[in-house]
Order: structure tokens, then sequence, then C-alpha cells
């Protein structure tokens, strides 16, 4: 069996992209010429390296095994660098979903860190707040909230964080501030929309305060925050970012509180590139720097 390289190589940037149009743009390629390789790798190896999935190609066992033959063809060729001058392995491009909130205050000063020291690295995130997907094609790394229930994955509990609810002060000099859970129930909710809301252990508000009616929602957590503070109601908000405004206030912090943790999704071939690996230790670091800013622990 001769497997030409340059086919190997192919089907890694189609693997981490899931679209022949990426990574034809990434290898400097044109799409027919990814697909006509990928063609010739089959015939090869004798069946098929991709099928069809929901939003591009997914591995076959068989395009697995040979991701794995793709990936030591990478590392020994990012070893010819510069003489004297070794090669960066964390460089390319690491693909990530993650909600509002964890995007732009873990995932973003988490990647801009990493930076640093690897501008070789690049990382796409895109918001959204729903359950872990069962085929991710074209994703390194996913971030949910609640433990998801995944096949051919790698899930991993990166820690807790904490939410309330939240009023401006202006709102509260306004209509008062209520000083018990049943008092909440007159006052209007500014929270995700309930009828899309995809994620049941963001539930929460409606659970422990079912009487309390819709004021303002969106499916954006910014949106929650800011409306908090225009005085739309009362917000159920992730303390570490309630707390961040001095103009808002927690109510009954004793009584209406909901932990709730972030896990992340991993394909099993994502950690092997050091790309990734780093990644995924740089949002670990940055959650355990921000714990009790997470857990609204408010410094004194």
């Amino acid at each position: 069996m001769n497997v030409n390289p340059d086919d190997l190589l192919v089907l890694l940037a189609v693997s981490r992209s899931a679209k022949f149009t990426t990574a034809a743009q990434a290898l400097g390629l044109n799409h027919t010429t990814v697909s006509r390789r990928i063609a010739a790798l089959e015939k090869v190896l004798g069946g098929r390296v991709l099928a069809r999935a929901t939003g591009g190609w997914e591995l076959t066992d068989l395009g697995a095994r040979a991701v794995q033959a793709a990936e030591q063809v990478e590392a020994l060729v990012g070893t010819l660098g510069a003489a004297g001058q070794a090669p960066d392995p964390i460089t390319g491009v690491v693909r990530m979903t993650a909600t509002d909130g964890f995007s732009a205050y873990i995932a973003a000063p988490a990647v801009a860190r990493l930076r640093r020291d690897h501008p070789g690295l690049s990382v796409e995130v895109v918001t959204m707040t729903r359950r872990a997907l069962q085929q991710r094609s074209g994703l390194d790394i996913e971030v949910v909230v609640g433990e998801p229930q995944v096949h051919r994955a790698e899930a991993v509990r990166l820690g807790d964080y904490k939410l309330g609810m939240y009023a401006s002060r202006a709102y509260l000099e306004e209509h008062g501030t209520p000083a018990t859970v049943a008092e909440l129930q007159e006052h209007p909710l500014v929270y995700f929309v309930d009828s899309m809301l995809q994620v049941d252990d963001l539930d929460a508000p409606r659970r422990l305060v079912p009487a309390m009616r819709d004021g303002l929602t969106s499916t954006n957590v910014f949106v929650h925050v800011e409306a908090t503070r225009a005085g739309a109601g009362i917000g159920f908000l992730p303390c570490f970012m309630g707390d961040l405004h001095s103009d808002l206030v927690r109510l009954l912090p004793s009584e209406i509180a909901e932990l709730l943790p972030y896990w992340m999704v991993l394909r099993p071939d994502s950690l092997r590139r050091p790309a990734v690996a780093a990644v995924v230790q740089a949002l670990r670091e940055q959650m355990a720097g921000h714990r009790d800013k997470l857990l609204g622990l408010r410094a004194t």
C-alpha cells in the first residue's frame, strides 16, 4: 500500500474544519483538488475515510486511523524549522463553541495570554447556549453548561459558577426591594427565552420562583445584564458578570442561588494536537484563577 503523505495532510485539514472548502483555503488548493486527493486516499486505503454529517464531514473509523498517521507526518514536517530554531508546535486553528459569558470572560483572556507566547495560534470561538452535540464536525472544543451525555467524545468538568438575582439600584428605588422570595413574584424577570432554552440546567428561576412573570427575555446573557441595569426587571445573572457592575445589587443571596458546572467536550483526536491541548490548559488555568468571581464571592 503506497499512501501519498500529501493526501494524508489533506484529510487532516478536512478533519479539522469538516469542510472541503475551508480545508482548501488553508492548504492553498481548490475544492476540486481536495476532493480528488480524498478520493485517491480512499482508493489506496480501500474504504471511505469521510462520511456526511450535520454541518460537514465526519471521520469514519478508517479515516480516524488515517488521521493518526497524518498527525505523525505533520509532526515530522514541523521539525524542519529554520536551522538552530525549534519550531513552535502550538500553531494552527483551534475551533470551539461556548456560552456568551464563558467566551468573553474565560476563553477570550485565556487565549489572549496564550497567543503572547504562541503567535502562530488562531482560535475561532462561536458563542451559543445549547446541549453538547453528538456530531461535532470541525469542532475541537465545546464548553457547555451541565454534564453532557456524549458518545465518541471526552467530557471534562471545568468547574462551577453561581447565578443569582440582581436588580439595578434605580429599579429598587422606584419599585422597592423584595425582602422574600414571595415578593420576587411581584417583579418581572429578565432571563432567557423559555421556549428557546435548550439547557435544562438553566431553568432555575422558573423552578425557584415559578410565578415570576417574564419581563424582557433574550438568548444572549449580555442582553440580560444590560436590560437589568436599565431597569427592565430583576435579572437572573451569572455572579461573575453581575458583580462587575456597581449599579447592580444582588438580592436574597442565601435564598436564591444556583450553582452550575461548566463542562468541556473534546473529540478523541483533538487532544493529540499540541494547539488544542494548550488551549484546554489555558481554559483550566483561567477557571482556577477566577474561582472566587465565578462563585460570586465578592472581594472585600
